[in-house]
């Protein structure tokens, strides 16, 4: 009597749709166990099992984003699940993702408090984002990222090879593939309105980004009418890479035009500290017609899940021996990876970057006079699903002292938009 009972328990375990799938999915036949499951939750959305399994097996499939999809489905009404959360951590990572990883073992930890395994996750996403073979999104724009660190001759499912800016892939990429990705066009249009006696004025550039062994180099053609006055500049960055701790920024920048400087020289040594830290120290050197500027500049960094805050600081020697400092900070939330985020950024005081108008009679070309000004931009980069070029948008609004008349202040609304084309 015992013996059919038996083979009666053996048929049911066989045929429950979850072990098979399960045993479909460790067999590698990973479409026949995705019709399964797909079965199963159509019956029982509610399966956590079930959809678990499903969003471990788009993990392996390098389907990141579905699996991610997959994961906060549960994590977001099952806190206390620890497979979940293993999990969505382990796809962040595949997909070089390792602020978003961080982020989310620090979460879980809330919940799971002492996980071993979460823990280990932790640190080993903390490793990724402190070495420097990952990218440092805001000192370096317009890198492709997957030059810094140790060359790579395949993508891997492992958090050693170097942080893609773009959607992690399971696959090897050719030589010609590659190729592609060491170049990228650029274009920027960018327009500011005011409330009180300026025109509106236009800016806009064009740039070539060509990443090289030894670094990045970025010339630039940049354009502004100001005034109804034009005028074209010509600029190039270098970021030359020393060490997996030490690079560089350099400028240069030379222009005929009254809305510009004559020459401008910048640079700026950065670098990489434990603790997913960066530190910078630098000057900018500009030269007009009539006098000549020096800033002096510094800035440390910190990144802290999927966030990245910044605080750079300007010190600019007056001609009376006094010193002018002043501030600026930014915040940014890095979304799927480090290509797609958003941003605000805040300043007060004088800042090399901004451009000043006129002071009298005298047309300035961008920068450099000691007057206050506060000013705050928004801005959001993205990528689209299925396209690697970049697309980014900025708006913003600025309160700035009239040059002619100390006290008085006007308002200035600014709103712009950059294309990346990757070739």
């Amino acid at each position: 009597m015992l013996l059919p009972v038996w083979g009666t328990a053996q048929d049911m375990a066989f045929n429950d749709p979850y072990d098979k799938a399960h045993d479909l999915a460790f067999e590698g036949k990973h479409g026949s166990s995705r019709e399964v499951l797909a079965n199963i939750l159509l019956k029982n959305p509610m399966n956590t099992k079930a959809r678990l399994l499903l969003a471990r097996i788009d993990s392996w499939d390098a389907k990141y984003e579905e699996a991610r999809n997959g994961f906060n489905l549960i994590i977001s009404t099952e806190r206390m699940n620890s497979d979940a959360w293993i999990s969505a951590i382990k796809n962040e990572l595949y997909a070089k993702n390792p602020h978003t990883a961080l982020g989310l073992a620090n979460k879980a930890l809330h919940y799971l408090k002492n996980n071993l395994e979460v823990e280990r996750l932790q640190k080993q996403a903390t490793q990724a984002v402190s070495d420097k073979k990952y990218p440092k999104y805001i000192n370096t724009p317009g890198i492709d990222f997957k030059s810094r660190g140790k060359k790579k001759t395949a993508k891997t499912k492992t958090v050693e090879d170097t942080a893609a800016v773009s959607k992690g892939e399971g696959s090897i990429k050719s030589v010609k593939e590659k190729e592609i990705l060491n170049n990228r066009l650029g274009v920027n249009n960018s327009f500011t309105v005011f409330n009180d006696v300026y025109e509106p004025m236009i800016f806009s550039s064009i740039s070539f980004n060509r990443r090289t062994p030894v670094g990045t180099v970025i010339p630039r053609i940049n354009y502004s009418n100001r005034l109804n006055k034009h005028g074209v500049q010509y600029d190039i960055d270098l970021y030359p890479k020393f060490s997996k701790r030490f690079y560089a920024y350099l400028n240069y920048g030379y222009s005929n035009s009254s809305i510009y400087p004559n020459h401008k020289i910048g640079g700026d040594l950065y670098a990489n500290l434990p603790w997913a830290m960066e530190v910078s120290a630098g000057m900018r050197h500009i030269i007009f017609d009539t006098r000549n500027i020096t800033v002096y500049a510094n800035s440390i960094g910190h990144y802290r899940g999927n966030y990245y805050f910044s605080l750079r600081s300007y010190f600019t020697p007056k001609p009376d021996g006094l010193l002018t400092v002043s501030g600026n900070l930014l915040v940014r939330k890095y979304l799927k990876d480090g290509e797609n985020y958003i941003g605000v950024n805040a300043g007060l005081g004088f800042s090399p970057e901004l451009r000043q108008i006129r002071d009298g009679a005298t047309l300035l070309a961008e920068t450099l006079l000691y007057i206050e000004s506060q000013r705050l931009q928004m801005e959001y980069q993205f990528t689209p699903k299925k396209n690697p070029n970049i697309y980014r948008a900025n708006v913003g609004v600025t309160r700035q002292e009239f040059v002619s008349n100390s006290g008085s202040f006007f308002w200035a609304v600014s709103a712009g938009f950059s294309y990346q084309a990757k070739f």
